[in-house]
């Protein structure tokens, strides 16, 4: 046991202490540090202002009289105004400060002046005659910057009255220029919608303002009834947490388990594996170094970890984690850690050269990244027939579950140490498989084996 523990302390300070490791662990927690520090900054960036001309074509007779004020820069302010405050009600309070609202979830207000500057100056001109709209189109691939023509809108006839009782109603086309600011395209879209709809409005003799009046309705947050009473619920969190816990686990596993093989391979092929099987034996060599890998696979697990759990804290979403979720993310990343890890030993002690082991490491890398395919039907339906099954099965139960776990419908606990149970017994199977594999396959050279080769090395051994 001592002389295990020594080389997995070993292949620890191996794999830690180098330049490319630390580099590449600090890298996510120091970009998620500058994120923070310049996101205010990026929110508040004002874009560009636009200025140019809207040709408009109304073949219905109605509608650009009412879609001029719809493009004048009260009305794109006052857009922009409304998606700020839808923007507002589904922003979590402690997110709000890095978007430039104040303590009580408002912004300060703007002026007309600064709001000129930001939002687009657009001139409506119309198109006389039918004959002008090939001419005004390639206008649109003009190169002119002052006074340019940047989208034409063409109404239908029958977009404001059906050509007969009965008939569907007509729309409109859409015009722009080449790499037109798709902001200013989705703008001239609910403008044009605003002005067909009080079109038609007006001439079935509707107030349209009264009736947009009274189909308002303001989105309602959802109250999640709880032990402790209600709280707020983030749908994006809910959705996004199970994905991320997931991913914390696959990471730790992949990176630290493939390391694991890189190192094995290296050893090999040097025949520094040699001089070490004279001291200890191949069980205890394999089960030092997946031992100092997995330690490698947590020291990840816990920085990236406290990360999320820090950002879900600085949300205020920090409720949405069950405590005992992180007890039973540290058994499934070592039962997982363990399963994987002894198939890439055996990988590892197989071939000779590292481009050897793409033909043996592909299916279980497929397998490892199953579950994060199959994200989104498990999260949908974290209890469906599919998921449960899926959350039973090794090497794939570890992930699936934390995946489970994290949504909002978590497992009975049964079905947790059912999966635990299993999961256990196939790491087993997969230590017991890989320790066969590594015992002959650390001192042979030559052709890389096949994995018929290698089932013949566990019968041998």
């Amino acid at each position: 046991m001592n002389k295990t523990l020594q080389i997995a302390w070993r292949e620890f300070q191996a794999t830690v202490m180098t330049k490319g490791f630390l580099i590449g662990l600090l890298v996510m927690p120091a970009m998620f540090g500058l994120l923070l520090v310049f996101m205010p900054m990026f929110m508040n960036l004002k874009s560009p202002a636009v200025q140019g001309r809207v040709a408009v074509l109304d073949r219905s007779g109605q509608v650009l009289e009412r879609l001029r004020p719809q493009l004048d820069a009260k009305a794109f302010a006052e857009r922009r105004r409304v998606f700020d405050e839808k923007l507002n009600a589904a922003m979590p309070q402690a997110a709000k400060a890095f978007s430039g609202y104040a303590p009580d979830g408002k912004r300060a207000p703007q002026s007309l002046v600064d709001i000129a500057g930001t939002v687009p100056q657009l001139s409506v001109t119309a198109i006389a005659a039918e004959g002008e709209l090939e001419a005004r189109k390639r206008e649109l691939t003009s190169k002119r910057t002052e006074d340019r023509l940047l989208a034409i809108l063409v109404v239908h006839d029958d977009a404001v009255r059906a050509r007969a009782p009965g008939a569907s109603l007509g729309s409109y086309d859409l015009y722009v220029r080449k790499k037109l600011d798709s902001r200013l395209v989705g703008d001239l879209r609910e403008a044009m919608k605003t002005a067909v709809v009080d079109a038609r409005l007006a001439d079935r003799a509707l107030d349209a303002d009264e009736i947009r009046a009274l189909t308002r309705l303001p989105s309602v947050p959802a109250q999640v009834i709880t032990e402790h009473g209600a709280e707020s619920d983030s749908a994006i969190a809910n959705r996004l947490l199970p994905m991320a816990f997931m991913m914390l686990i696959l990471i730790a596993v992949m990176t630290a388990g493939q390391q694991l093989m890189t190192s094995t391979i290296e050893e090999k092929s040097s025949r520094v594996v040699e001089v070490l099987l004279a001291a200890v034996s191949p069980t205890q060599l394999m089960a030092g170094k997946i031992i100092g890998q997995m330690a490698v696979g947590l020291v990840m697990l816990l920085l990236y970890g406290g990360l999320l759990i820090l950002g879900l804290f600085s949300f205020s979403v920090l409720g949405l984690i069950d405590p005992w979720l992180l007890v039973y993310l540290l058994i499934f990343f070592v039962i997982g850690f363990t399963t994987l890890a002894a198939l890439m030993a055996a990988i590892g002690a197989a071939v000779n050269e590292l481009r050897e082991a793409q033909a043996l490491l592909t299916p279980v890398i497929l397998v490892a990244v199953l579950p994060s395919m199959l994200w989104m039907p498990i999260s949908n339906d974290p209890d469906s027939a599919f998921a449960t099954v899926l959350s039973l099965v090794p090497p794939v139960s570890p992930f699936v579950m934390v995946l489970r776990m994290a949504s909002n419908t978590p497992p009975p606990l049964w079905q947790v140490w059912l999966a635990i149970a299993i999961g256990i017994a196939g790491m087993f199977a997969a230590v017991w498989f890989a320790g066969k594999v590594f015992r002959i396959g650390l001192l042979m050279h030559g052709k890389p084996p096949s994995f018929m080769t290698l089932m013949r090395w566990v019968r041998m051994a």
